[in-house]
């Protein structure tokens, strides 16, 4: 099995579901089983061809994280920041669960060219789409061929039983 879109979007969304705690009705943050799903067609994000997006936290048109297959984008305050996760590194992810009465925090990567990119992070049970959505495209880029694979038919073995 390739790196493909289709395939990091696959294993990432199969992640998030594992990891988060249903139902999946959160206030801001989502995951999406194909781009037809993401309901936000006025945020102009600029997908190539075959990019497919993860999940998502959308506040409002000046504050959102979307995460996709091939890249990171966040807009705080009206200001754009995008980054290929490629050789990133998790930094942190905030207080995600909420412990300051904070609805909102941030998770923090350090992309390949050293720089920091913050994304937004909804705290409680919501938190664990974005920080597996990331957590997993960041992983998988480690993963070979071979690790995909078994990742995969051992996750649907676990699914039918």
């Amino acid at each position: 099995m390739r790196k493909t879109d289709k395939s990091k979007h696959n294993i990432s969304v199969a992640s998030i579901k594992r990891s988060t705690i249903k139902p999946y009705d959160f206030k801001w943050t989502k995951f999406y089983e194909s781009n037809s799903d993401f309901p936000y067609s006025g945020l102009n994000i600029g997908l190539a061809e075959n990019e497919l997006i993860i999940c998502s936290i959308v506040v409002d048109s000046e504050n959102y994280s979307i995460l996709t297959s091939q890249k990171l984008i966040t807009r705080e305050n009206g200001t754009t920041t995008i980054g290929n996760l490629i050789n990133a590194k998790d930094k942190g992810y905030g207080d995600f669960k909420g412990y300051k009465d904070a609805s909102l925090t941030f998770g923090l990567v350090e992309l390949a060219n050293g720089t920091e990119q913050k994304y937004l992070i909804e705290t409680g049970k919501a938190s664990m789409i974005m920080i597996h959505g990331v957590r997993t495209l960041i992983r998988m880029q480690k993963m070979t061929e071979q690790n995909m694979e078994n990742t995969i038919r051992n996750w649907n073995k676990q699914d039918k039983k």
